[in-house]
């Protein structure tokens, strides 16, 4: 594990910076008109490299509607109202900001079925033509086969880490859950695969389905295990919805960011 001092989120504002409206499958069936809140959270440390901010998000499971009745998934315009906000100077600049992405940004094209399998490369393109770099990993709805082709500042990972900007990203995709579908894998082959990535020494680790937390942050007991007896820093993960999304454990936090995104800043450095 790492020796490196944790990254650690100091807080999140109750003030949203933004709501991205957009639609999504109804749980009675149908679509529905829903908003997803994008907020400020602050860092407690700056971040190395040539970096001032963090964009996390997850579970962007929904469409907004496009000319000519075509449509866009939602994660593409969560990149794109993302980088007007840059431009406008609410969040630092998107060329000094380094996106982590928790998996699942497939809807079907209606939006009137919930889950779904399919292509998720054209929002890790949406985010990687705007911004420093993405890393992150796949959902159990997402298929990722695209993604790598989209360009050298995208990590795609999977038991792997990735480096940019010298942060040290670990990610294990998908959910535990029968092999024989898609993004899933059985416990003990998850669990391992967690467990190695965290052994690679990670400042941030991103999972899709991650641990629980404390009252109404649901997750996985055994993730939870995994992630205390690594002592991981940060925990990025979604799957599962929580009203707050940050809690902490003994040796670190971690941060759900199941349907809604959050803009992490860092300090100023000196």
């Amino acid at each position: 594990m790492t020796s490196r001092a944790p990254i650690r989120v100091a807080g999140i504002a109750d003030e949203l910076i933004r709501e991205i409206h957009y639609l999504n499958a109804s749980p009675r069936g149908g679509t529905e008109v829903e908003r997803l809140p994008v907020a400020r959270g602050e860092l407690a440390a700056p971040l190395a490299g040539e970096l001032d901010a963090l964009i996390v998000c997850s579970d962007l499971q929904g469409v907004v509607p496009g000319p000519q009745g075509r449509s866009e998934l939602l994660g593409v315009q969560v990149a794109v109202v993302l980088e007007h906000l840059a431009a406008a100077g609410a969040i630092p600049a998107a060329a000094r900001t380094g996106v982590l992405l928790a998996g699942d940004l497939y809807s079907v094209p209606a939006a009137n079925k919930r889950g779904g399998y399919g292509d998720v490369a054209n929002v890790w393109h949406a985010f990687a033509a705007r911004f420093a770099w993405v890393a992150g990993v796949a959902g159990n709805h997402d298929d990722v086969s695209a993604v790598a082709a989209v360009g050298a500042n995208v990590h795609l990972l999977d038991g792997a880490l990735a480096e940019p900007d010298g942060l040290r990203i670990g990610g294990v995709g998908g959910i535990i859950g029968n092999p024989r579908k898609p993004g899933r894998r059985g416990e003990d082959d998850q669990l391992a695969a967690i467990a190695r990535t965290i052994g690679l020494g990670v400042d941030i680790l991103i999972l899709h389905e991650g641990p629980h937390g404390g009252d109404h942050q649901p997750g996985n007991a055994a993730i939870r295990r995994a992630i205390e007896a690594g002592a991981v820093g940060l925990t990025i993960c979604g799957h599962d919805h929580w009203r707050d999304p940050l809690t902490h454990h003994d040796h670190g936090q971690i941060l759900n960011v199941d349907a809604r995104a959050i803009v992490l800043v860092a300090p100023r450095r000196g």
